[in-house]
């Protein structure tokens, strides 16, 4: 293994994760790996595969990934090889040639390409030891990108008994997981999850006003950087294209409406040089293999936690720093229903899609870090990552400890096992047939949350769900209960803020926009000051495990930076600076404003 991987790919070392699957697949155990992108999944099949005498099938859902995988393989000396539309006839003989000869030890092809009879009569006659099946969340109905063809995989291991098969996907929650694994598998396989975090990208989101002076604001800062900006309208790939164009960037489209041609030449652009940014839809992007995407923006709402995922995780697989912004508007949501309702699906993958978008809205609306928030949806605990809006950058938020207890007193009393706008009509006192042929308006919270709309109660409810205090049920029937965590809050053992939902009022300017407003207000000393305060709140937030804003919120900062308080009495003056936190950080802060800054 490790001399196949210096030999080959020229690594000394193994990434974490990719040694126990690959002596896995070597024993003829079936492996399944959920890996972040960038983490060398790949590696995983190809190290068993060149070390072995068979042949490999690797099933891939596009032409333009497998010509790319087989290239980069021949450059290294590897013998692969693709079949698909794209190959000309006489090279077609040539490769079918080296695949039966037992020359070439990895064939790509597309699932519907390989489970032609006539290709599985010629590949049952050769010496087939492995199958990797990538993209594998595309197999599974319940995950948001179902690909009909990937159905036909079910039956690989009818035709091929004795060959192990390795499924790999960068996203799949647990449902779609098991899914899988029972699909693909008959359960019988190695499962591996390796980990969501991609901590080289900043996650940020932002209430959507003006989307075109919104993504130039933010593209001004990055003239010659690679990026991907998604648009959930093949109108609106041409609008932003036209708009960074304007600006001197260049820009290119890519959707479903376009000329094949033209499509490809602009991914072939993209893929190969630098400095380019590609506004599409979500046509784009599976299996793009371009390490050094800096930046994607998301001018709408996408379907899912897991295709929010995957489309922000093409930026930065290189390791390096890279960030992700999102748009976010209450018209976002009205759009994504729509689609839902009009898809030709059935009733049931209706509900679990409209659950999933119920979760992707609860992240843009959680009041915590939102990396915390992210990898919860997929099963994962983590710290807060002082690397995203929420804590390097925090809105003010409403003590909500009544709030949510009251939340929690109408779930558990009716039942926990209704969804969140029934909760929310109990708690505003609707007299609808439904609760009282249930009797829940005979309930002590019938009404009692009426000091806010049924929108505001839906948020709050959305938030606590990110909090971890309420559990969605996205697999089953979307019902709401009650957490370990949400037991601590209804018996106030525990504490809940929300960022609070105007209603019926215009959007306020975005909070980072605010916030440079008010910096560059400062002078340079204080400026200066500021950024020393930061570096500060983030060491402590990282020692305290907590996010950056619970330490002191960046009004506080300023206003220290501004006041530069002489001791614990003047420092009590400062916003936001309670007894508490004075006591506990006060002295830490006094030491930065009054020592000297560093040279460099």
């Amino acid at each position: 293994m490790h001399s196949t991987l210096k030999n080959i790919f020229g690594y000394d070392n193994f990434r974490p994760g990719q040694a126990q699957p690959i002596r896995d697949l070597l024993a003829g155990e079936n492996v399944f790996c959920v890996m972040p992108t960038g983490a060398g999944k790949s590696l995983i099949f190809q190290i068993p595969a060149l070390m072995g005498d068979g042949l490999t099938i690797v099933v891939s859902p596009l032409i333009a990934l497998m010509n790319d995988q087989v290239s980069a393989l021949k450059l290294l000396g590897a013998p692969a090889e693709t079949l698909n539309s794209t190959v000309a006839p006489e090279d077609n003989e040539r490769i079918w040639r080296s695949v039966r000869s037992g020359k070439t030890k990895l064939l790509y092809m597309s699932p519907e390409r390989l489970m032609n009879g006539g290709t599985l009569e010629v590949m049952r006659s050769l010496n087939v030891t492995m199958i990797a099946v990538d993209e594998a969340h595309c197999i599974s109905q319940w995950g948001p990108s179902f690909r009909p063809e990937y159905e036909m995989l079910t039956e690989l291991k009818t035709h091929f008994p004795d060959a192990p098969i390795i499924a790999l996907t960068a996203s799949a929650d647990e449902v779609t997981r098991k899914d899988i694994a029972q699909q693909l598998f008959g359960g019988n396989a190695k499962i591996y999850v390796s980990g969501f975090d991609r901590p080289n990208i900043s996650l940020s989101v932002t209430p959507k006003q003006s989307w075109k002076n919104q993504l130039a604001a933010f593209v001004k800062t990055r003239k010659g950087d690679s990026g991907i900006i998604y648009c959930l309208s093949r109108k609106k790939c041409e609008d932003a294209a036209a708009t960074l164009n304007s600006l001197g960037y260049t820009a290119l489209v890519y959707h479903a409406g376009m000329d094949k041609f033209a499509r490809d030449d602009n991914q072939k652009r993209f893929v190969r040089d630098p400095g380019i940014i590609m506004c599409a839809t979500i046509a784009f992007g599976m299996g793009i293999d371009k390490p050094d995407v800096r930046f994607v923006f998301h001018t709408d709402l996408p379907s899912s936690m897991e295709n929010y995922y995957q489309e922000f995780g093409r930026a930065g697989r290189d390791g390096d720093a890279a960030d992700c912004e999102m748009l976010f508007g209450m018209g976002d949501i009205r759009m994504r229903r729509q689609f839902i309702e009009q898809d030709d699906a059935s009733t049931e993958l209706k509900r679990r899609a409209h659950k999933r978008l119920d979760r992707l809205i609860a992240y843009c609306e959680a009041p915590i870090c939102r990396r915390q928030a992210l990898l919860a949806y997929f099963g994962e605990a983590s710290k807060p990552c002082n690397n995203c809006d929420v804590c390097l950058d925090p809105a003010e938020l409403t003590q909500g400890t009544r709030e949510g207890q009251m939340v929690l007193s109408a779930i558990v009393r009716t039942g926990q096992r209704f969804g969140p706008a029934y909760i929310c009509d109990i708690l505003t006192g609707a007299n609808t047939e439904r609760i009282r042929d249930f009797g829940h308006d005979k309930l002590p919270t019938w009404g009692v949350g009426k000091h806010l709309k049924k929108p505001q109660w839906q948020s709050i409810i959305r938030q606590m769900v990110a909090a971890g205090f309420v559990h969605l049920d996205v697999a089953e029937y979307g019902g709401v209960s009650m957490t370990a965590s949400g037991k601590d809050l209804l018996r106030g053992a525990a504490e809940f803020s929300f960022r609070p939902m105007s209603v019926g009022k215009v959007a306020k300017i975005p909070r980072r926009a605010k916030a440079k407003q008010a910096e560059q207000s400062l002078s340079e000393a204080e400026s200066e000051l500021l950024t020393r305060l930061k570096t500060a709140r983030s060491s402590l937030a990282q020692k305290q495990n907590v996010p950056a804003f619970m330490i002191f919120h960046d009004k506080s900062l300023r206003d220290m930076a501004r006041q530069k308080p002489k001791n614990i009495s003047e420092m009590a003056n400062v916003h936001g600076v309670g007894k508490a936190k004075l006591e506990r950080f006060g002295g830490v802060f006094l030491a930065v404003l009054h020592s000297e800054p560093t040279s460099d």
